[in-house]
């Protein structure tokens, strides 16, 4: 038994999620596989004993996250980013409002801050509880819904054309494709 068992197996059935997640973390594609050849590297080092603990994919999630964060921090906190104003829709409507909202809803989280991002993505996306949130984010569940509480707030002050997608109560986004 080497220290590696089961991580390419790992790495095989799990990396499409994990890029999904570092997608919506990131907002750049380049930069989501970077965040998660980063957090797999970290975890190889340490693999036989996240293995042994039982939840792998949980502890290589906590580090994408905190790796996130601390990528983040490194570049500075604002980064101005140019963003262009979608048209607006004319006519009957189509499968193309869908993609207009993917494409508003992407940019609005991309101006959130790293612990409101992934607060979101985890709550939202991942359909993850507060208590679940919480224990990979390192926080307090208070904190998990203060944070939920101003990120969807600012996403909402971010593009209120997304208002439909975000309900007025502190539950899942309707229409956030998974």
């Amino acid at each position: 038994m080497t220290r590696f068992d089961g991580l390419p197996e790992f790495v095989a059935a799990r990396q499409q999620a994990l890029m999904r997640t570092a997608y919506l973390l990131t907002g750049d594609g380049d930069l989501a596989e970077d965040l998660v050849q980063s957090a797999l590297v970290k975890v190889a080092a340490r693999w036989g004993r996240v293995a042994a603990a039982g939840d792998p994919e949980a502890y290589v999630r906590k580090i994408l996250y905190h790796e996130h964060i601390s990528w983040w921090r490194r570049r500075g906190r604002h980064r101005d980013r140019p963003t262009a104003d979608p048209p607006e829709p004319e006519g009957r409507p189509d499968f193309a409002d869908g993609m207009v909202s993917a494409i508003l809803l992407r940019q609005a989280l991309g101006r959130l801050a790293p612990r409101q991002r992934a607060v979101i993505v985890l709550r939202f996306y991942e359909d993850r509880s507060e208590a679940e949130t919480a224990a990979l984010l390192g926080c307090s569940v208070g904190t998990v819904k203060s944070q939920t509480h101003r990120a969807l707030s600012r996403l909402r002050t971010l593009e209120p054309g997304l208002a439909d997608l975000l309900t007025d109560s502190e539950t899942e986004p309707t229409g956030v494709a998974r």
